[in-house]
């Protein structure tokens, strides 16, 4: 009866532990995600500059997992190079590990004061991201306080006569305690937790040296496995970025099976504390990752992606919507935004593929562009109903805002896909039977306007993203200047109608009607600004700058004239 008492009391703690990691990340991603994000992606400039973001990163975040997944999805969108996201993964690493190093130390006074502050900030403030920043100081004292149940737990180990004879068993077995550990770190989406359970296992005299190094090196490697399911739906980039983390981790592990006895007798005269020892070792492992793998990152890539080749053709439009996660408002809200993402994707290819029959005068690609549409419409259902359904639950002011955002952007997204189908595709198929051919003036035109279009829409995904107020305006500019374009290539197509060129007289009416949908189609793209633009009080500064600039531009000519 005793050994289950203890067994709840280590599995309550080890809980809490988790818990107070979950309070932390939603906390910190709540109050400075768009921060953090915006950091990791300009922070990619080279090998050592990514590495630190990353580290950074995951001393916010308290969580490798979270950084992990955040890396991948840019890494999915080409917001970041894989090289660089690999290093930004290394860094995150080796931030799980001075997370360790930070929690080891003797805080124990801090947990009440943490949980106290914590709860104080969030029933006395109305401001959300002070209240988010509440909510990770609680997490902080759940932590520190679940830490010292597990030492209060743990303690009474050193005289149990089960626990040495298990652990003495897995101290002959390393493969085997190496995947206990793995295992563990899975369940638990966390190798932090593994490595404080060694470490107080450690302590207590139960663990020795050799095995510590196994379970740690175990939970290492089975805290890249989480990462690596996670982002199974996000694309090809994102499973390569995660699995070479994950490779990585294994050839670490791999090293410590077959050197652990070395290790564990040099790392030992420097730290003779046995938990001392595995939050030594815990970081010596991701450290010695980080320096040996940095200058690596382009072989390690490669074996990933041989490991992960590329599906062949256009993959089937599926929905990755997961509706077990409508109770954690900001895990769906990340999958709903990710889901819209893929409908812009789409939404590109048939733009591109509108491009390609315009310029080769080719029917075939109008039946793909149907397809595709279809598929804009069946995700852009899904969206919005998921969405509906979230919103039934309570959400915070942050939480509404991001989900009105993901609904406005995709009915835009299927917006543009009418538009593109029921007019930019017909007009092509409609050149391509009737033989026409624009003018060389008007070809360059309309490719120039298509090229401008395409732009805004990979600025409107990255914005959609990162929520980046520079880029956001920059989009607000740029519509201005596609009105510009569509009434400059207006003019020049009448003047080129006036002197009686026979091509551009048989394709007016297919010329000025593309000009007319690609204007309508930027206007729905520079829509995802406005709602981070209003967000952050800037929405009708920049229009009545953008309404200024459209004005110069149309009185200049005038005033010159």
């Amino acid at each position: 009866m005793h050994s289950t008492i203890q067994l709840i009391d280590l599995l309550g703690a080890a809980a809490l532990l988790l818990w107070g990691l979950r309070l932390i990340k939603t906390g910190v991603l709540r109050a400075y995600g768009v921060v953090l994000r915006q950091w990791l992606a300009r922070g990619a400039g080279n090998r050592t500059a990514a590495a630190f973001w990353g580290f950074v990163a995951t001393l916010g975040l308290q969580s490798s997992t979270a950084t992990a997944v955040i890396i991948a999805s840019f890494t999915a969108r080409d917001i970041l190079r894989p090289r660089m996201a690999q290093a930004m993964m290394l860094g995150a690493n080796l931030g799980t590990a001075i997370v360790t190093l930070i929690l080891s130390a003797d805080l124990h006074w801090m947990a009440s004061a943490a949980i106290f502050l914590g709860v104080l900030v969030q029933n006395t403030t109305r401001s959300n991201r002070n209240r988010n920043m509440g909510r990770a100081v609680l997490g902080l004292g759940f932590m520190l306080l679940a830490l010292q149940l597990l030492g209060a737990v743990t303690e009474p180990l050193r005289g149990s006569q089960t626990t040495v004879a298990i652990l003495s068993g897995l101290g002959n077995a390393p493969v085997f305690a190496l995947l206990i550990a793995a295992g563990l770190a899975i369940l638990g989406s966390s190798s932090l937790a593994v490595v404080v359970l060694v470490m107080l296992l450690a302590g207590a005299g139960v663990v020795g040296p050799e095995l510590a190094l196994w379970l740690v090196a175990g939970a290492n490697l089975g805290g890249a496995v989480p990462p690596w399911l996670a982002v199974r739906a996000e694309g090809v980039a994102a499973q390569r970025l995660t699995l070479a983390n994950l490779l990585v981790r294994a050839i670490g592990a791999l090293a410590v099976l077959v050197l652990a006895g070395p290790i564990a007798r040099g790392l030992g005269q420097i730290l003779t504390q046995p938990d001392h020892f595995v939050v030594g070792a815990h970081v010596a492992f991701n450290l010695a990752l980080l320096i040996v793998f940095l200058p690596l990152l382009t072989p390690i890539s490669r074996l990933a992606e041989r490991l992960t080749p590329a599906p062949s053709g256009t993959p089937a439009s599926r929905s990755h919507l997961d509706d077990s996660l409508l109770s954690m408002p900001e895990m769906a809200l990340a999958q709903a935004a990710r889901e819209t993402l893929r409908v812009g994707d789409l939404v590109g290819e048939m733009l591109e593929r509108t491009v390609m029959s315009l310029r080769d005068s080719d029917e075939a690609p109008f039946t793909d562009i149907a397809r595709l549409e279809e598929q804009v419409d069946q995700q852009h259902e899904a969206i919005k109903l998921y969405v509906a359904r979230l919103c039934r639950g309570a959400l915070d002011e942050d939480d509404a805002r991001r989900a009105g955002e993901i609904v406005s952007y995709a009915i835009n997204l299927e917006h543009i896909g009418d538009i593109v189908e029921g007019g930019l595709a017909e007009i092509a198929v409609k050149k391509a039977r009737k033989k026409l051919a624009f003018s060389t003036e008007g070809q360059a035109e309309i490719a120039a306007f298509f090229q401008h279009t395409q732009e805004n829409l990979r600025m409107a995904q990255a914005i959609f993203l990162s929520r980046d107020a520079t880029l956001a305006r920059r989009l607000v500019a740029r519509k201005v200047e596609s009105r510009r374009i569509e009434a400059e290539s207006a003019e020049h197509h009448l003047q080129r109608m006036r002197i009686g060129r026979a091509e551009t007289l048989e394709t007016s009416t297919i010329h000025l009607d593309i000009l007319r949908d690609l204007k309508r189609v930027n206007a729905h793209i520079a829509s995802v600004a406005y709602p981070i633009l209003e967000g952050l009080g800037m929405l009708e500064e920049s229009r009545l700058k953008s309404d200024a600039i459209l004005k110069a531009r149309i009185d200049g000519p005038a005033g010159n004239a």
